[in-house]
């Protein structure tokens, strides 16, 4: 472990072969899996709790006292997976007693400048863009990814594998497998390249566009979407988790903008 001219507290739990650049800061009640790399100038602060092989970049700030003013210093945690990687200048706040903590799942990368509030939940391997701005108690799913400049409003959902362009406003939930743009923020079709890059065939890509073809193109409302999509439909994980998501969104999901014999604009360019 290296740890010159860094201050590590005497507290602090340090896997082996963790590297802790020159000025870095690890607090008390912190835990850091073993080969991490903690760069100069970043800050670990107490109720971090930090996977194996993670890249944590000058500047960065984890677990920082929650930015609510209905914080009373209980306390939180934040948990960071395995293999994630924290760039420069990026802030990860701790849980509130909302949820006690605030967690970043593996194989992350959340870029320079984006702020992951308290009580958030991001899944596996997702990406987080250069300054987004994530709100209290959003939940992003495996895969998915938050493109830069993106600001997400609180308690927002963002699916499984799904895609958000930069420079979103995303006031509503973003059901899985979709790519989100415009503002207001809308359905602009499936999210076909990346599901390839995940192995997903092309049968179950054109599954997965006949359903939301019920939800976005259809002129149905969401409970008459979901109640053909279960009845016309065959059963399939995809299917399941679509319905799922949207019956148990709170904030409702984002609408499509328009409609073109049937066809999204983006649909008809694919």
């Amino acid at each position: 472990m290296t740890q010159s001219l860094a201050y590590i507290h005497s507290s602090a739990k340090i896997g082996q072969n963790v590297e802790i650049e020159p000025f870095a800061m690890i607090h008390a009640d912190v835990e850091i899996g073993e080969g991490t790399w903690i760069g100069s100038h970043a800050v670990i602060n107490s109720g971090a709790r930090i996977g194996k092989n993670c890249r944590i970049f000058p500047g960065a700030v984890i677990s920082s006292t929650p930015q609510d003013l209905k914080y009373n210093n209980e306390y939180t945690l934040t948990i960071i997976g395995d293999n994630t990687t924290i760039r420069e200048y990026a802030t990860i706040s701790r849980g509130t007693e909302e949820h006690w903590r605030t967690e970043v799942g593996s194989g992350c990368l959340i870029m320079a400048y984006a702020h992951v509030a308290h009580d958030c939940r991001v899944g596996n391997n997702c990406i987080i863009g250069n300054n987004v701005q994530m709100a209290g108690h959003v939940h992003v799913g495996d895969w998915a990814i938050v493109s830069a400049l993106s600001a997400v409003h609180q308690f927002v959902k963002i699916g499984p594998h799904a895609f958000v362009s930069g420079a979103s406003l995303v006031r509503k939930d973003v059901p899985p497998f979709t790519k989100a743009a415009r503002e207001p923020i809308s359905y602009v079709g499936i999210n076909s390249v990346g599901l390839r890059r995940r192995g997903y065939s092309n049968e179950k890509i054109v599954d997965i566009q006949n359903i939301y073809r019920y939800i976005y193109m259809r002129g149905l409302n969401n409970a008459e979407a979901l109640q053909k999509i279960e009845l016309e439909l065959p059963p399939s994980n995809e299917r399941d988790e679509v319905v799922n998501f949207i019956r148990n969104s709170e904030r409702g999901i984002m609408k499509s903008p328009f409609q073109t014999n049937g066809t999204t604009e983006s649909e008809a360019q694919s």
